[in-house]
């Protein structure tokens, strides 16, 4: 078609040409210069639309090269930070600042396995006889109270968690000074047991341990109030307890040594 058109034209061109042939030549010409001109135009503007594209995909990926950058940096950061080396650092230096705080000799123990069976909440931790561990002495962390020991051997115990219905805690609501029988429940929950109907106590009241039981020390937390039924007939209430320890992430604890240990002597009037 371009060979054609050259021909034609330059046939056409020459000023011998005359007029009419000019004009047949034109009406042959015109649609193939038009058709070729379109073809041009329109691969010009598919290049050049390739090349725009390439250009913004490139822009495009700078752009997300510039922002991955802070991110990747930001997750790098966050995977430094939560390593198990400094997450157990952090742990540890709570409990100590927890153990500063107290004025009963304590011990710290690490929790090396969890009993797996759903009806018997118990953990077993790394201090025995050898350590100066007793059956009965209670089993502390920042946030509360854990449990008890029940069982020992010469390097390791079993501590009956709080969260088992065989658990007793002697505890009261710390606003109102209401005694209650802190009893293990299901969902990790607990439930406070002879709390009397006339009481007020509210959902939200923490619950803290009295020590009359001859067990945990005196003012140590235990839960928070989330749910309270009064029965149409009965002298006491339910009181449902959530526990501040969570059971689940049991790593480190705190043995309280010299628990009070109440011996009344009586001496009988002769």
């Amino acid at each position: 078609m371009i060979v054609v058109n050259i021909i034609i034209l330059s046939v056409n061109s020459s000023r011998y040409s005359s007029y009419g042939s000019w004009r047949i030549a034109i009406f042959f010409i015109a649609p193939f210069q038009k058709t070729v001109t379109q073809s041009v135009q329109f691969l010009k503007n598919i290049w050049g639309h390739y090349f725009f594209m390439v250009s913004v995909a490139q822009e495009n990926d700078n752009i997300k090269k510039a922002i991955n950058q802070p991110i990747d940096k930001n997750n790098k950061n966050r995977e430094v930070e939560f390593t198990p080396e400094r997450l157990s650092n952090f742990r540890l230096r709570n409990l100590l600042n927890f153990r500063e705080t107290m004025t009963n000799q304590v011990l710290v123990a690490e929790v090396i396995s969890q009993d797996p069976s759903p009806w018997f909440k118990t953990i077993i931790i790394d201090k025995g006889k050898s350590d100066g561990v007793e059956k009965g002495l209670p089993v502390v962390v920042p946030e509360g109270i854990a449990g008890q020991i029940i069982d020992i051997s010469y390097n390791y115990s079993k501590v009956l968690l709080i969260i088992d219905p065989n658990s007793a805690v002697d505890a009261l609501v710390q606003r109102t000074r209401d005694r209650g029988l802190i009893k293990g429940e299901s969902y990790g929950r607990c439930l406070s047991k002879y709390v009397l109907r006339k009481h007020d106590v509210k959902v939200g009241d923490t619950v803290v341990s009295s020590g009359l039981d001859g067990v945990f020390p005196k003012g140590l937390r235990v839960g928070y109030v989330t749910e309270i039924v009064k029965r149409n007939s009965g002298i006491f209430q339910e009181v449902t307890v959530m526990p501040y320890v969570d059971f689940e992430k049991l790593e480190e604890v705190l043995i309280v040594l010299d628990s009070p240990k109440h011996d009344f002597d009586f001496v009988s009037e002769q």
